[in-house]
């Protein structure tokens, strides 16, 4: 005897011109948190490049953050 496939076929719905279409930015997936030890590695201060700009996070003795652009 043979399985009969699973999947069947649904047709697209319609989205009314009154609801909102989500923006790409509103299915952003949050983002996992990174250590700052993870990107200082024992030092006290990461040069870090963004969009072609060098920014800078250093760590106070205080274990403060500063991020300097």
């Amino acid at each position: 005897m043979r399985a009969k496939p699973i999947l069947q076929t649904v047709e697209p719905r319609r989205i009314p011109a009154s609801q909102p279409r989500l923006s790409p930015a509103s299915l952003r997936i949050e983002s996992l948190p990174v250590e700052s030890q993870a990107l200082l590695q024992g030092q006290r201060t990461v040069t870090i490049s963004h969009n072609g700009e060098i920014d800078r996070l250093q760590e106070t003795r205080l274990g403060k953050r500063i991020l300097t652009k």
